[in-house]
């Protein structure tokens, strides 16, 4: 019988060999992925858990949700919203403050929706400055935001599974249950509203025992269908390719997939764990990642395999 310091001796150096093997792959995957998809532009100064990447077309800017230092739970007032260019320059790191652990964002007339633990956040986009807060006092965990083409804000509350909507002023449920797979991204598109499940049977650490699926819910007639044709990952960000299709990421593997019109997905990168809420520009195939865990905003060139 081995004594008790070599008994921790031994576990310290298996628990070392395998976080160093786990790095070792990581850093395997990120290098292959650069390789087949070139990196554009990336930006690291001023990034702290970056979360949301998105394009407002109307204002030309790129905007980025950063939790910060307290993690994605912690009521702490560290949060920002940077902006950037479409090429990667910061034009303001914290253009907007005051927010806890802010994640999705999507703009609609002008103005900036931002999710942000319990409540909704609408940011005036030529002020800069905050315009109104929705308090749900219900919600678990807000995460992912959407605009439909009335103006209708979805937020999907991810630990509820459940999607609220702000409607013409007024919160209220627009879909919820098992069914949803604890929705974690939103986008709406074409009438629909589109999921990306993070999976059933949620567990404390976030873990699921059953991966989600990208769910499809029709706006008018609340009509759900799955578009995935088997389970696909911890889905975060949705955006279309332009051609049918979806590119969507997957936070707890790092993947980076494309799900084609038949809901068949296709791993095209593997990075370390927190691939996050996505920018997708289908007209120059650039995809613009936050990696969360890493502290990173990186824009790829998809072209070579989204022509």
């Amino acid at each position: 019988m081995r004594s008790l310091p070599q008994a921790l001796l031994i576990t310290a150096t298996l628990l070392l060999t395998v976080s160093s093997s786990a790095v070792a792959e990581d850093t395997k995957n990120e290098k292959t992925a650069k390789q087949k998809f070139p990196v554009v532009w990336e930006v690291t100064d001023g990034i702290q858990a970056p979360e949301s990447a998105y394009y407002d077309a109307k204002s030309g800017s790129l905007f980025l949700s950063q939790i910060g230092a307290g993690g994605g739970k912690k009521k702490d007032g560290d949060g920002w919203i940077s902006k950037l260019t479409i090429d990667g320059k910061v034009v303001k790191n914290k253009w907007v403050t005051g927010f806890n652990a802010p994640k999705g964002l999507r703009s609609y007339g002008g103005k900036l929706w931002i999710s942000d633990i319990d409540r909704v956040i609408c940011v005036d986009i030529a002020a800069a400055k905050i315009d109104k807060v929705y308090e749900i006092k219900e919600a678990k965990f807000l995460n992912d935001l959407a605009c439909g083409s009335d103006g209708t804000v979805y937020v999907s509350d991810m630990a509820a599974s459940r999607v609220y909507q702000i409607q013409k002023g007024k919160v209220s449920v627009f879909a919820e249950g098992e069914d949803l797979e604890h929705p974690n991204g939103l986008l709406a598109h074409g009438g629909k509203l589109y999921l990306g499940g993070w999976g059933r049977e949620l567990q404390a650490d976030f873990s699921t025992n059953i991966p989600g699926r990208l769910i499809e819910i029709d706006i008018v007639t609340k009509k759900l269908k799955v578009i995935s044709s088997k389970p696909t990952g911890n889905l975060d960000g949705v955006e279309v390719d332009g051609k049918g299709g979806f590119v969507v990421t997957d936070w707890r593997a790092g993947k980076v997939l494309h799900i084609d019109a038949k809901g068949d997905a296709t791993v095209l990168m593997e990075l370390p764990r927190g691939s996050a809420d996505h920018a997708y520009l289908a007209d120059r195939h650039l995809l613009i990642l936050p990696r969360m865990l890493e502290n990173k905003l990186t824009a790829f060139d998809l072209s070579t395999a989204l022509k």
